[in-house]
Order: C-alpha cells, then sequence, then structure tokens
C-alpha cells in the first residue's frame, strides 16, 4: 500500500469503521510522514491507527547485475521515451522516520523486510507503541517473537504487493492458512494476524479457524474511494488478469498483476532493492501519465478481482460480516 495508495483518508476511514487503518510509510520523506500523521490524527483524535516500517536493505545489490537489468529495459524506455534512473542504494529515511514514530507514537508499529533489535522494540513500547512484524517463513516468527514482538503479521504466497521477507530469498511461500498453522505450532505464545489475498468475511473467518488472532486486508481495499490507487491501477485490479511474483520493478520480489513488461524480463531482474526502483522510477513515472498498464507495478492479491469499489466503511462492515 505504500508509494501513495495508503492514504490518511483510507486509515482514517478504516479505523472509524472499527478496523485498525495502517498508514505506509515507505516511500515517504519524514516531513511527508509528518504531515500525514498529523493528518490522521486531525481525524481520529485519540483513535487507534498504525504505522509501517520498511526495513532498510543491509547491502546494495550487484552492480554488474544491475547494469545488465538495465540493458533489458531499453525496449520499455524506447517505447516511453524516457532515460533510466540513477540505480541509488538508500535507506528510505529509516532512522529519521523511526524517531519521528518515537516522539508520536501511534497505537502500533509493523515492520516489513526485516526484524527490528530488541533494543528499538523496547523504545516502540517505552513510546506507547505496539510492534508487529511481517514474516513470511516459520524461522523469521521465531525470531520477531525472541525480540519481544508484541504479533506476527503472517504473509502468505497469496498476497499481493512486496513480500514482507528478512532477506529477499526465492525459499517458496506457504498459502496463508498453513502458514499461519506452522508459525502456530512453532511460536504459540506469539499472536499472528493473518495477511494474503483476505477479501471477504469468509476469509477472516477462515484464517480466524486456523488460529490467527486477526486478518489483514490490503488489495480489498484499493478500489475504495479513500484509496489513492490511480485510475490505471485501479482498472486492472477491477479485470480478471493473473498475478506473479517478480523483482521487475523494483529489485525485491513481490506480487502483482502480469502485463507486458513482467512478461518481456521474467526472471532477469536481480535482487537489487532499492536500486531496481530507482532505476526503473522514471519509466513507471511516465507509464502512468500516459496510463500505460503494461509500464506501471500493477500490485494486488491473487483475489483481486473480488474487491469492491465501494467505501472504505463498507469493505470493513464487509469483512467483519465472518467474525
Amino acid at each position: 500500500m505504500a508509494g501513495g495508495i495508503s492514504t490518511p483518508a483510507l486509515v482514517a476511514a478504516v479505523s472509524r469503521a472499527g478496523g485498525l487503518g495502517f498508514l505506509a510509510s515507505g516511500m515517504l520523506t519524514p516531513d511527508a510522514l509528518r504531515e500525514q500523521l498529523a493528518a490522521v490524527r486531525a481525524e481520529l483524535g485519540d483513535a487507534p491507527f498504525g504505522v509501517n516500517l520498511f526495513m532498510p536493505s543491509p547491502a546494495p545489490g550487484d552492480s554488474a547485475a544491475i547494469a545488465a537489468y538495465a540493458s533489458t529495459l531499453a525496449p520499455i524506455a524506447s517505447r516511453l521515451g524516457v532515460a533510466l534512473g540513477e540505480p541509488t542504494f538508500a535507506t528510505d529515511a529509516y532512522d529519521e522516520k523511526l524517531a519521528l514514530l518515537l516522539g508520536d507514537a501511534p497505537a502500533v508499529v509493523s515492520f516489513a523486510f526485516g526484524c527490528p533489535s530488541r533494543a528499538v522494540v523496547a523504545q516502540l513500547h517505552d513510546a506507547g507503541a505496539q510492534v508487529w512484524v511481517t514474516v513470511t517463513q516459520v524461522d523469521e516468527a521465531e525470531r520477531a517473537a525472541a525480540v519481544g514482538a508484541d504479533a506476527v503479521v503472517a504473509q502468505g504466497n497469496e498476497a499481493g504487493g512486496h513480500r514482507g521477507a528478512f532477506v529477499d530469498d526465492d525459499r517458496p511461500q506457504l498459502p496463508v492458512l498453513e502458514l499461519v498453522a506452522a508459525i502456530r505450532r512453532a511460536t504459540p505464545s506469539i499472536p499472528v494476524v493473518a495477511a494474503g489475498a483476505i477479501m471477504t468475511g469468509r476469509h477472516v473467518a477462515e484464517v480466524l479457524q486456523q488460529g490467527a488472532a486477526a486478518a489483514q486486508a490490503g488489495t480489498a481495499f484499493m478500489l475504495t474511494p479513500e484509496a489513492g490507487t490511480d485510475a490505471t491501477h485501479r482498472a486492472a485490479i477491477a479485470g480478471e488478469g493473473p498475478t506473479t511474483i517478480t523483482r521487475a520493478f523494483t529489485g525485491r520480489r513481490a506480487r502483482g498483476i502480469a502485463n507486458a513488461w513482467t512478461e518481456l524480463v521474467g526472471d532477469a531482474a536481480p535482487s537489487a532493492y532499492p536500486q531496481l526502483m530507482h532505476l526503473t522510477a522514471p519509466l513507471r513515472t511516465r507509464a502512468r501519465q500516459l496510463g500505460d498498464a503494461d509500464g506501471i507495478n500493477l500490485w494486488a492479491g491473487e483475489r483481486h478481482a473480488q474487491a469492491r469499489a465501494v467505501p472504505a466503511s463498507d469493505v470493513v462492515q464487509s469483512l467483519a460480516a465472518g467474525v
């Protein structure tokens, strides 16, 4: 939901309707995050909401592999009439954003792409926030429990968007129901929030029956009027296109609707986040301006066609109907 889909209006609408809205801080500057936090608080007052942080990549990707991938992208760049960007390695202002949240803590701070240290978890607890850690494997859940996390978000293979894995590797992922059950067996003391193509009340009921304490939905909200999803992306989500997991757009594995870009590059994109994100940014920006669905990342879960263009409060009510 990072990159503009998550908005203060969406966060507030979900929390007002009885859910726990999350603000995606990924790709925001610290100043933009500060402004969005203020906007959410202006809407919600003291009502709870969460903020998600991207853990920084530990090391840059291979420069030769990135250069080779840039050559693969030449036909797309030529078609769109723009040059590739600079493959910059950066931390997404992680330290600055963490400091901001320590000084203005929401109810929950969740992490993706890695596990915070025990010291960071303790700092957030002292600031009044719970800590949730996104995991894709049982060993990641065990590590999160060991540092004192309050819950793990078990991201099943069906989920849309970036894999929240601690390491961007090619290990197979379990479907959400199997992952929840495996984590519950391995770490029965830590609550599990299930994530992965949860679109209806029935899906919520299924994960709760499997032992999850709660369910997290993303794609289900992407057609709501409060979401910042652009028109081209909305049209793709409303369609029946198949999804695929790819590093093509950002250098990190993510599930989105297949298009000409993913078909052209196949498995050629290396593991190099956020360098490939910056490399491809001018292409994706231009494609959005043109309404070109073959030139942008169309993040979505496997059941994206079940998303509805209704207010976020209606989505929350339909998901809660299965409880």
